[in-house]
């Protein structure tokens, strides 16, 4: 890893995908890791992801707005305690759109009302696999946010999970948006590097949250 003498700078790595490092300054980390902590509390709370096959994703999620599970929303926990959703913050919609604002311009903001949060937490052994997040009926960009650990972000093609991708390293504070041509690309996260967090964040692992518009329509909580 640098030591963090050169600066890093912005790169689109794709059409329409764009990285910023350090987006979130050392206080806007501190107080969105406060929320997740607070997000992550039962009920509706951290939990883990169990796949269609009988498998289990090794990154531990939470929700707001809407509960995502294998391969659809719901407005409660159905593949956990059944509890209702956490409500989505107003404040981290507007965060999510000053993201795209800054990553992709104005006019791929317009109309982005934000209504769904994905928080995935990452140990040192926690893998994504390359998926694309296509369960959504809105179009608009995916925004991402890193807390924590640095992690490997794979960021793919739209037809297949294989190659061609590019890795990109996320560190703590680093923005990731993508929408346009790339917003149903493949992604995922093949490695997660265990001790890189900032020190004064007091945190152990990788907090990634993923904002989202769905533009959905209440599915009937059956379950899994």
């Amino acid at each position: 890893m640098e030591s963090g003498l050169f600066p890093r700078t912005r790169g689109e790595i794709a059409p329409g995908a764009v990285h910023v490092p350090d987006w979130l300054d050392a206080r806007a980390q501190r107080e969105l890791l406060d929320a997740c902590r607070q997000w992550a509390r039962p009920p509706a709370g951290l939990r883990t992801v169990r796949t269609p096959g009988g498998g289990t994703m090794t990154a531990r999620q939470v929700c707001l707005g809407w509960h995502w599970y294998p391969y659809g929303y719901a407005r409660t926990v159905v593949d956990g305690d059944g509890a209702p959703v956490k409500p989505f913050p107003s404040w981290l919609g507007e965060l999510g759109r000053r993201a795209v604002t800054d990553a992709l311009g104005a006019q791929a903001a317009r109309g982005a009302a934000y209504d769904i949060a994905l928080v995935n937490f990452y140990d040192a052994d926690a893998r994504m696999g390359m998926h694309r997040d296509g369960d959504e009926e809105a179009d608009a960009p995916v925004v991402s946010l890193s807390i924590g650990d640095t992690c490997v972000f794979r960021f793919g093609n739209t037809a297949t999970r294989t190659r061609p991708w590019r890795d990109v390293e996320l560190r703590s504070g680093d923005l990731f948006v993508f929408g346009g041509p790339s917003r149903l690309a493949y992604h995922g996260v093949p490695r997660v590097r265990a001790g890189t967090a900032p020190p004064e964040l007091g945190l152990t692992g990788r907090l990634n949250i993923t904002l989202r518009v769905g533009g959905l329509r209440p599915v009937p909580d059956c379950g899994s």
